[in-house]
Formats: C-alpha cells, sequence, structure tokens
C-alpha cells in the first residue's frame, strides 16, 4: 500500500513535469513564430505580423541572385499590381522575403523588389527567421553548390505567392505562374473576404 502512494505520487511529479516542458516549448515556439515576422528592409526593421496593418500579404519567397524564376515570378506580381485598382493596391502589401540571408543584406533585398514595382517591400531576415517562414508556410528550399561559378552557390525553391492575413494566417497559396491574371483574381477574391469579415 506504502509502495502504491510512492508510485502515485512519482507519476503526478512526473506529469506535471512533463505539463510544465510542453507549455514552456509551445510558448517559446509562438514567440519564436511572431519574431519570425520582425524583419530588414533597407534600413529598418518591418513587423509582417503586425494585426494593426490590416492589409492583405502577397509574399513570395526567393534570392536576390535567381536566374529566372524569381524575376518572372516578380514580374508577374509587379504586373498583377498595377492591373488591380488603387483601391485594390490600397489594401495590399505586396511582400518580397530573400531565402538567401547570407548574401541579400536589408537594403539589397530593398532595392531588387522595387526593380518590380515600387509597392513591393524587400525584406531580409536572420536564417533562423528564414528557417521558420520557411517551415510555417511549406516554402521549400536548398543551398546547392556551383562549381566554377563566381556565385558559388544557388537556392532551389519553391515558387508560390502566399496570400496571409495581418497576423500571418494562409489564406491561399498561388503556384508560379505566366499570367497575371490568375494573381489579380487571388488578391480580389482574398481581399474581398478578408475585409468582410
Amino acid at each position: 500500500m506504502k509502495y502504491q502512494w510512492i508510485i502515485l505520487a512519482v507519476a503526478l511529479i512526473a506529469g506535471l513535469a512533463t505539463r510544465y516542458f510542453v507549455d514552456n516549448h509551445d510558448a517559446n515556439v509562438a514567440a519564436a513564430e511572431q519574431s519570425s515576422g520582425q524583419l530588414e528592409s533597407g534600413k529598418e526593421t518591418i513587423n509582417l505580423f503586425n494585426a494593426g496593418d490590416d492589409r492583405l500579404r502577397v509574399v513570395y519567397f526567393g534570392y536576390t541572385h535567381c536566374p529566372d524564376v524569381c524575376p518572372t515570378s516578380l514580374a508577374i506580381l509587379g504586373a498583377a499590381l498595377k492591373a488591380v485598382s488603387q483601391d485594390q493596391l490600397n489594401k495590399v502589401w505586396p511582400v518580397f522575403i530573400t531565402l538567401d540571408p547570407e548574401r541579400d543584406t536589408p537594403e539589397k533585398s530593398a532595392q531588387y523588389a522595387q526593380y518590380f514595382h515600387k509597392a513591393i517591400t524587400g525584406m531580409t531576415g536572420t536564417q533562423a527567421q528564414t528557417q521558420l517562414l520557411a517551415k510555417k508556410y511549406g516554402v521549400l528550399y536548398m543551398k546547392t553548390a556551383q562549381e566554377d561559378s563566381a556565385l558559388e552557390y544557388s537556392v532551389d525553391h519553391s515558387s508560390y505567392f502566399y496570400l496571409l492575413k495581418p497576423d500571418g494566417t494562409l489564406m491561399e497559396k498561388v503556384p508560379h505562374t505566366l499570367n497575371p491574371n490568375i494573381l489579380v483574381d487571388a488578391i480580389t477574391k482574398n481581399e474581398r473576404l478578408l475585409f468582410e469579415n
């Protein structure tokens, strides 16, 4: 009988300790995810997950040394932004986030994004922030060595536009397209849903 109480006490302590560590881990993950939105653009820090900014986020992940996919996708984004009305444009926040923070400084990402449309904000995070954001939205990317190249490496990556609520919740994922109207339709639909709620 005495041993049953000891076993019960040990089980209770183990259960409480496990609960403490799980709660602590969940809080740390939530804090890390929230801080993953604190990215650099040019010389300022911008919070991607700012609930006070109610615009629909249209986010593209890539890198400035990308030879073809990123420039094409950002050109499509630029064309889509030119096709929407000024009222719609005011409710959209287009964002380019680099997957290559090692080479892409905040200034470089900001400048690169501006080539495609003045409304696009180019952002750079730390390696840890980049990994967290990529994991959060299912962005696949991998550094690949480029022997006999001045670039040294490239970053192979998936190519999607991520339409997000202000808190970072994913609304829709639009695959790489050569037709800006597909992106215009997605922006229009999701902007309507966001501002109806």
